[in-house]
């Protein structure tokens, strides 16, 4: 039997390597002569890095930039063998390296972001990966424009001030002192919102008051929203504010698509491309696949049912492990996973439930008695 493991983090406990090992021991006690093929995968938030990193033996670079209120904050990125670079803006411009007080679009950046982004480049990375979940930022992108050498001035001719501030008073733009090697980069973003920029569905309305934005903030921010984009098109004709994903991390997806060219895609279908994942797939018996908690959010893009998407292109069996069950998880079987499980063996408390030696042994169980059915068919 060949069975393909790619299995999400359980955010907190194991990586998405560490589970899918602890699930293929336990196979192996129900199969002991299947052959297994381990896969780290994410869905282009948290752990992205680390899973095509492991997945793939690339290797990380460390760098200090700037965190969303500009301050210094040491970040890692990584750097795959084919000298694709894999960057989580969160890692600088993260909503989570704030104290819920510093929480202020108003004044947040993405400066730090762009500044990963050109250290890859100087590394010699013309290929890149960008996850950009999590933003704690509402500034249309400019900041990590700013970084790579786009300027963005006021009508006194003054560089705008980081953030939605800097934003609104955003006059005229520059492009004379971008890195001229912006021209051969490829720009792949792992994108999971489906928002536009502005309107009752933009960011500023939706995602800016989770980043400390009060109605007052949103809805001054969503005027400089539709001032800027109404600006970019005249430097950009065939921008498009209302693309689904615009609105991705504050405005950063419009920015991305309609200054570097990017393309936005689900988060997991860039990880899957990546890892070469489907030709696995494609020459399996079984897929397992799994996350922490498995609800119904899980079909919204998530790592099982990209999984589960691939596998029933083949009309593969999907069986899914996660930590816990929550509310609707019950669609996830309309959305190709055939049967999941969750680990938990006896009733625990959440810390001991998420200690990573208590999880792997109970992953590994359950997928023992779960495979142990497999031997009856």
């Amino acid at each position: 039997m060949k069975i393909v493991i790619a299995m999400d983090s359980f955010k907190g406990s194991l990586s998405s390597t560490e589970a899918g090992k602890a699930a293929a021991t336990g196979l192996l006690r129900a199969f002991p002569e299947a052959e297994i093929k381990v896969f780290p995968v994410a869905d282009g938030g948290e752990g992205t890095v680390d899973a095509l990193v492991s997945g793939l033996n690339g290797s990380y670079r460390t760098v200090i930039v700037s965190d969303p209120l500009d301050r210094p904050i040491k970040v890692q990125y990584g750097i795959l063998p084919d000298r694709t670079a894999v960057i989580e803006m969160a890692a600088a411009s993260g909503l989570p390296l704030l104290s819920e007080s510093e929480r202020n679009p108003m004044m947040t950046t993405t400066y730090g972001f762009g500044e990963m982004i050109a250290d890859a480049i100087h590394q010699g990375c013309r290929s890149l990966i960008l996850g950009i979940g999590g933003s704690a930022t509402n500034d249309c992108g400019i900041g990590c424009l700013q970084a790579l050498g786009f300027g963005f001035y006021d009508l006194d001719g003054k560089q705008v001030p980081y953030g939605a501030n800097g934003l609104a008073q955003v006059h005229h733009i520059t492009i004379d002192q971008v890195m001229p090697e912006l021209l051969e980069c490829q720009f792949h973003v792992a994108c999971d919102v489906t928002n536009p920029l502005c309107g009752e569905n933009g960011c500023s309305a939706v995602f800016a008051p989770q980043k400390g934005a009060d109605p007052a903030m949103a809805a001054e921010m969503e005027q400089s929203m539709l001032r800027f984009s109404a600006m970019v098109k005249a430097y950009v004709p065939d921008s498009d504010a209302d693309l689904p994903g615009s609105g991705a991390a504050g405005g950063l997806g419009f920015a991305l698509r309609t200054f570097l060219n990017a393309d936005l895609k689900p988060g997991i279908d860039v990880v899957i491309h990546q890892t070469g994942i489907e030709a696995a797939i494609r020459d399996a018996d079984v897929v397992v696949t799994g996350e922490g908690r498995l609800d119904a959010q899980t079909v919204m893009g998530k790592v099982p049912i990209g999984i589960a998407k691939i596998a029933k292109k083949y009309g593969l069996p999907v069986i899914a492990f996660c930590g816990c069950v929550g509310d609707g998880a019950g669609i996830c079987n309309q959305h190709g996973i055939d049967a999941y499980f969750p680990i938990l063996r006896s009733i625990t408390s959440a810390e001991d439930a998420m200690n990573p030696d208590i999880a792997k042994k109970n992953l590994a169980d359950t997928a023992e008695q779960v495979f142990r059915l497999f031997r009856c068919i």
